[in-house]
């Protein structure tokens, strides 16, 4: 056997470590323990030491376990090599994590603790940042639950240089559900009923988590019934079977239904409730127009207000009807395309109309109440559901009337007339004028054209005056007609004078009376012809009358 010097053997002995490189990532084995840390053969003429905080748990330092290390010298001043498992560990999570990065591969995180804009990570040993903006946490209110929670995120930013890694788990969550909906996609078609659990409740809906990915479960697809808020129906964290109802491949929206599963209450609504049928149901809303009735589960009638009751003065629903109370009423028409019932509650009572002409007659003097004023006229009230009108050309005989309310007033009690009763088209006209004497009538009956008559001056216009005769009769007269003249009415005319003039025409049908001063002033001149002679004419002119006055005034 060839023997070797001791140089010889130092030689061999060093070529034999030629493989392991300084700055490269060796492997070692565990081979014995010590006080504060474990030593690893390396394959080198003296073992390596490693202090036990470098192994992440007890099992990674178990006597003949392999690791891998980063070899930095292969000695020290004490002979022994320089070696670190955090710095291999670095380097090799830190190449995967480049492969996973130019590969554009999900990477699996733990996340650590709260920092400043975010969550610090732990990816495969190495710190990464995950930014609040690029978070994603399903069914989490509170963010501190999420510490310690293992995620999938998407690396979407390093820094060799500086060793820092951004993590997006929204990025991450995107790719994901882009996976999951093509499975699905693939699986389910609209029409199917499938499971799903409630993962979030809104105010319009119920988001259902399909395997994976959410399905929109709409408030109107919930419940035929009508419903306020979703989580009436369904709960958090349940399982519910639910329809698919929409599949858009290219936007990824799934719409499912809950309410699909069961019968549509409104199938074959019109047999179950032919106009005519007496119902019974409960007030589930009031409104300005009227009430919404629920005579069963998912179904509603509208209860207009003009429907309520034979009563004309109803201004309100809500003074009459409340939410939650329990009603009579009739169906009058059934619109099931239109989901629509319209009810009517007066219909469950005796139409006061059918009687009308048993109580009232043409010509009966009757005692009213004022329910409504309008400038045409005022809407009286005769008895419950049963109203007529007073035209504003039947409150006087004699006196022009503009709108209702100069001489009315709502609530107000009066005597009528009954001039017309038309119980078809509901209508009763009424007169107050009617209730009195024509003063015209009687005033043409007394009096005759050419017949001398004293009235007051009334009222002083630019263009004439206004006479009151007796019973009311008020007539104007044009300055044309006027006796006085060379001035205007106002100076030679004040309200309360007496004036006689003559009836030169009574037209019953225009219901006028034309009167003129003029005619006594020529009556007067005509007894005086012996003194002053005027000419011989059927008409006077302003001239002649002025003439005339002048010379009785010399006589």
């Amino acid at each position: 056997m060839k023997s070797y010097s001791h140089d010889e053997m130092k030689k061999l002995f060093d070529a034999s470590f030629v493989m392991l490189k300084e700055g490269e990532i060796v492997k070692a084995t565990v081979i014995k323990h010590m006080e504060k840390g474990v030593l690893l053969n390396l394959g080198l003429k003296a073992e390596g030491f490693l202090p036990i905080e470098e192994f992440p748990t007890p099992e990674d330092a178990a006597v003949g376990k392999d690791v891998f290390v980063f070899l930095e010298a292969y000695e020290n001043r004490d002979g022994f090599p320089v070696i670190s498992k955090k710095k291999a560990d670095f380097q090799l999570a830190w190449d995967k994590i480049k492969h996973l990065y130019e590969n554009g591969e999900l990477a699996n995180a733990v996340i650590r603790k709260r920092i400043k804009g975010g969550f610090a990570v732990d990816i495969i040993g190495v710190e990464a940042f995950l930014p609040s903006s690029q978070v994603e946490f399903r069914s989490q209110s509170d963010v501190n639950a999420v510490i310690g929670q293992k995620i999938r995120v998407k690396i979407i930013k390093i820094n060799m240089m500086r060793k820092n890694i951004v993590v997006s788990r929204k990025r991450a969550v995107e790719e994901e559900q882009v996976k999951l909906r093509k499975e699905i996609f693939k699986k389910i078609k609209v029409e199917d009923i499938i499971e799903g659990e409630v993962r979030n409740i809104t105010d319009f809906g119920a988001f259902i988590d399909i395997g994976g990915i959410d399905a929109l479960l709409h408030i109107t697809d919930i419940s035929w019934p009508k419903i306020t808020h979703p989580a009436e129906v369904v709960k958090l964290n349940t399982k519910i079977k639910v329809k698919v109802l929409v599949m858009d491949s290219e936007s990824g929206r799934i719409a499912v239904g809950l309410k699909q599963l069961s019968p549509h209450p409104w199938e074959k609504i019109e047999k179950k409730y032919p106009v005519g049928t007496r119902i019974k149901g409960k007030v589930t809303s009031v409104v300005d127009y009227g009430a919404f009735i629920e005579i069963e589960k998912g179904v509603e009638g509208l209860v207009h207000i003009s429907e309520m009751s034979w009563k004309k003065d109803i201004t309100s629903p809500s003074k009459i009807l409340n939410v939650g109370d329990t009603v009579e009423a009739v169906v009058l028409s059934v619109a099931r395309e239109e989901r629509r019932i319209s009810l009517g509650m007066k219909q469950t009572t005796p139409d006061p109309w059918s009687t009308v002409d048993e109580k009232f007659n043409v010509g009966q003097k009757v005692v009213v109440k004022v329910t409504n004023l309008k400038d045409f006229g005022a809407f009286v009230k005769l008895m419950d559901g049963v109203e007529g009108l007073i035209h504003i050309n039947d409150f006087f005989w004699d006196k022009k009337v503009k709108k209702s309310s100069d001489y009315l007033k709502k609530g107000q009690k009066l005597e009528a007339i009954i001039r017309t009763i038309d119980r078809k088209n509901r209508r009763i006209s009424l007169s107050i004028k009617h209730t009195k004497e024509d003063p015209f009538t009687k005033f043409s009956e007394k009096y005759s054209e050419g017949a001398k008559v004293t009235g007051k001056v009334s009222d002083v216009l630019p263009k004439g005056i206004r006479l009151m005769l007796e019973g009311g009769i008020e007539e104007f007269i044009p300055a044309n007609y006027l006796a006085k003249r060379g001035k205007k009415p106002k100076d030679l005319y004040k309200l309360g004078d007496e004036v006689e003039v003559v009836i030169r025409k009574i037209n019953p049908r225009l219901r006028r009376i034309i009167l003129t001063e003029k005619e006594i002033l020529r009556k007067q001149v005509v007894k005086k012809k012996e003194v002053v002679k005027p000419k011989t004419t059927d008409k006077f002119t302003i001239g002649d009358i002025l003439g005339i006055k002048n010379k009785l005034k010399k006589k």
